[in-house]
């Protein structure tokens, strides 16, 4: 079936095979003894959702935001003090989670895109730093040595998110119904209209579109999934820090953007993987890793500037 210019078709059998791969990883982690890398897919799956959050904005509204990870920290510190006051349940607190971080993004983002270009980087760092330094000085969450978790969120029926395999399952969901809903909303009106204010703002603002509006919705929706991947980060680590919110954190999410393919429905899934798995080998080799990953960044921005993907889709063309 053909598709329009801003269309992103799904791939069933790729993703039927992928999906089947990640369902049967833990099995296959258990019957090798590999138990610790289901943790480490996890993490990977968590940050595949941050990174795409960040790839709405950046690859299909081209918003450059490098404050991106404050709602990731928003999400994350949201779970934890709900936990401090004896809060748990993951039915309340993943869905405040989403609401205060999605909140946030519409008050930062109400501000911020009343400029662009560097402007809007800046003051969407600006923000993020502002946060930042807010919960080191607040000692009674635990100030610049963080918040230790006392345990999972708990979901009930039967579900015990304690156990890393029933934990990466959870994860493994909400990231389908994610990735699902994307692709849904890209492929709608409003996905097609951000796509277009992307690639001419000025035309799109002449023939009568709401320009802020679609870019505040889609900001607003970013920060929201965002802060689920944190609410999901803080469980899978049991800890949160103000370091979760720093400039360094954002840079990190906008490379697995970069590295996966900017634009891509997949990117932020690719850019992740490829990413924290570098990490992981690079560091049983040398604790100088970013030097390895910046050899790959930089080999991948030469061979391919869209990404990974676009190597891809090139053979796909040819």
């Amino acid at each position: 079936m053909p598709t329009g210019l801003f269309d992103h078709p799904g791939h069933l059998l790729p993703g039927l095979v992928l999906l089947a791969g990640l369902i049967g990883l833990p099995l296959l982690a258990q019957a090798w003894g590999q138990e610790f890398y289901i943790g480490v897919a996890s993490r990977i799956l968590i940050f595949a959702l941050a990174a795409s959050s960040l790839n709405l904005i950046l690859g299909f509204g081209g918003m450059v935001s490098f404050g991106h990870a404050a709602f990731v920290g928003v999400g994350a510190y949201t779970v934890g003090i709900l936990m401090q006051h004896g809060v748990s349940s993951a039915w309340l607190g993943w869905p405040l989670a989403l609401l205060s971080a999605g909140l946030l993004a519409l008050l930062i983002g109400a501000i911020s895109l009343r400029t662009r270009g560097v402007y809007f980087i800046m003051i969407t760092l600006a923000f993020a730093q502002m946060l930042y330094y807010l919960m080191i000085s607040l000692k009674v969450y635990g100030g610049d040595d963080g918040l230790t978790l006392p345990g999972r969120s708990q979901l009930g029926w039967g579900l015990d998110l304690s156990q890393d395999r029933t934990f990466y399952y959870v994860v493994l969901g909400l990231g389908l119904l994610v990735f699902l809903g994307l692709q849904r909303l890209l492929n709608s009106s409003f996905g097609h209209a951000l796509q277009a204010i992307r690639e001419n703002e000025q035309r799109m603002v002449a023939i009568g579109f709401g320009v802020y509006r679609i870019k505040l919705m889609a900001f607003t929706l970013a920060g929201a999934l965002a802060g689920l991947a944190g609410a999901l980060l803080a469980n899978q680590g049991g800890f949160v820090s103000p370091s979760m919110m720093q400039w360094s954190e954002s840079g990190m999410l906008m490379i697995m953007v970069i590295l996966g393919g900017v634009g891509y429905l997949y990117g932020g899934l690719v850019g992740a993987v490829v990413f924290l798995v570098l990490e992981e080998l690079l560091n049983t080799v040398t604790i100088h890793w970013q030097l390895g990953l910046g050899a790959v960044l930089l080999l991948v921005v030469l061979l391919a500037p869209n990404g990974l993907l676009s190597l891809w889709r090139r053979k796909a063309g040819s």
